[in-house]
């Protein structure tokens, strides 16, 4: 029986999902998580915050861990209370908060830190590292 808008799970994971080295990662990584957010009950919650959280992880990973022909690793995961983004590249630098914002960019983990309840990093199995964060949902969003 195929479920409907009032039977959707309240807890799920994606598939991980490799993304290349592309100026078009961050919006396919942002049009992943609303398709993602569109088969969880209440997801909507979280698309606003969870589209900035996406587009910055990504776009780090891309412009400061990754080399042409690599590629970088998206995950998500959703409950009723949070959702969890983790990116993974095959750099082992260490991701690095500015402190300096005059500049046109730089700000990433800046916005991560505000926009998320934490984030944080590892080394991943094998090469490189992982870069993950969480998020509550939007109370203005029913």
């Amino acid at each position: 029986m195929p479920e409907t808008l009032d039977h959707l799970p309240l807890a799920r994971a994606m598939e991980p999902v490799w993304l290349a080295k592309s100026d078009h990662s961050p919006a396919t990584a942002r049009r992943l998580l609303l398709d993602f957010l569109s088969g969880v009950r209440d997801g909507e919650r979280f698309a606003d915050t969870g589209q900035l959280l996406v587009s910055e992880l990504v776009t780090n990973a891309l412009v400061h861990a990754t080399k042409r022909d690599q590629k970088i690793r998206l995950r998500l995961e959703v409950d009723a209370d949070q959702l969890w983004v983790t990116v993974e590249d095959a750099s082992d630098k260490v991701p690095q908060r500015r402190t300096d914002t005059d500049g046109e960019s730089g700000r990433g983990l800046l916005l991560v830190t505000a926009l998320s309840d934490a984030w944080g990093w590892g080394p991943r199995e094998g090469v490189g590292k992982q870069v993950w964060c969480v998020c509550s949902p939007d109370p203005a969003v029913r």
